[in-house]
């Protein structure tokens, strides 16, 4: 598709999980529903279209030993975009990957900055690793480096304990985050364990990945606080094999991570009945592949969301939370175009039939 010519998208156009149109069209690479002076001229396609998805969770630029070369972080990037997935909330990298910005054919980054994690507390050669003292500062900076988000490691394996333990102070939290709000960025923080939970929404958190260990103590505060979580379920489902692999140093982790695992879905359930905000993120780029956004979908549904909110969590929803627009007039053309409704089967996500980002029929 050449620079500057007019699409045509005829079908059923998503806009909203309420409003269907019958058609849209790119002009300049941006949507109208206005047919346009050239329409005679317009390339056609046609299906089912919903706003570019997002990954609310994904890692470009990292995989399972640390920082990636350029070309690694552009496959990566790739992956995602024939997916579908054409805005990317980026959970902490060590990666510079503001070069993606200037590729018109590679998806839209959000930026968390680096992770930040207590010192030998968290992966190696993937995070600032400091103590408490330090953290407001590194939030700071990784608030200046971000793109209105910054990434803390609230809670990881305590060798001396042998299980999932909070990583931070009350105090040193709470500091660090009235500094990110401060400079504009939320925060969000890698949870496990159910303890780690109520201090750091206590604290002003805005939302919290995995979030396992949520309970029915801790569900209503959430709810009550508009706390976000993005649970990565795709990435859940390797607790059973983490837990087989460290069972004989750390037995009480391991069974830890089993029972997490074994109520995962009932804990994704309880927290959208009460009402807290679930995004979908699928935890790629560090032992996990890219490109996993319709099976995190899937997930969704399997854990009991209703199919249009698991749809929300990766389109309406998912870009409205993350200040970006989906198919509304004048916004940018990202979008994708599948064969059948994925209201009625969300396994449809699977097999995009045409990508189009910024305008341009890339898939």
């Amino acid at each position: 598709m050449s620079e500057g010519a007019v699409l045509h998208l005829k079908g059923r156009v998503l806009v909203g999980p309420d409003e269907v149109r019958d058609e849209l069209w790119v002009v300049g690479g941006r949507v109208t529903f206005d047919r346009p002076v050239m329409a005679r001229d317009a390339i056609t396609v046609t299906g089912w279209a919903l706003p570019g998805l997002v990954d609310a969770h994904c890692h470009v630029g990292l995989d399972a030993h640390g920082p990636v070369d350029a070309p690694t972080s552009e496959k990566q990037a790739l992956t995602d975009r024939d997916a579908g997935t054409l805005l990317i909330r980026d959970a902490g990298s060590p990666s510079d990957t503001r070069w993606v910005d200037d590729r018109e054919d590679l998806p839209r980054i959000i930026r968390a900055g680096r992770h930040i994690a207590r010192t030998k507390r968290y992966i190696r050669n993937y995070a600032h690793e400091i103590e408490p003292e330090d953290l407001v500062a590194y939030v700071a900076r990784e608030a200046r480096r971000g793109d209105g988000w910054v990434k803390l490691v609230g809670d990881w394996i305590d060798r001396s304990t042998g299980d999932l333990e909070a990583c931070w102070p009350r105090g040193a939290v709470e500091a660090a985050i009235a500094e990110a709000h401060r400079l504009g960025a939320r925060v969000t923080a890698h949870c496990f364990a159910e303890d780690t939970l109520a201090p750091l929404v206590e604290a002003g958190i805005d939302c919290i990945e995995h979030a396992t260990g949520l309970t029915e103590e801790t569900i209503p505060l959430f709810a009550e606080r508009g706390v976000a979580i993005v649970p990565t379920l795709v990435n859940i489902a390797t607790f059973p094999r983490l837990a087989d692999g460290g069972e004989a140093k750390f037995p009480r982790w391991a069974d830890h991570m089993r029972r997490l695992h074994d109520r995962r879905y009932d804990t994704v359930r309880a927290a959208y009945d009460a009402g807290v905000p679930v995004f979908a993120g699928t935890d790629a780029g560090g032992s996990l592949a890219h490109g996993l956004v319709a099976e995190e979908v899937v997930e969704l549904t399997r854990a009991g969301l209703p199919a249009v909110a698991a749809l929300s969590a990766t389109t309406w929803g998912a870009r409205d939370w993350l200040g970006r627009p989906g198919l509304t007039e004048g916004a940018p053309a990202d979008l994708v175009v599948y064969e059948s409704d994925p209201r009625e089967d969300v396994r449809v996500l699977a097999a995009p039939r045409r990508v189009v980002l910024r305008g341009q029929i890339v898939g």
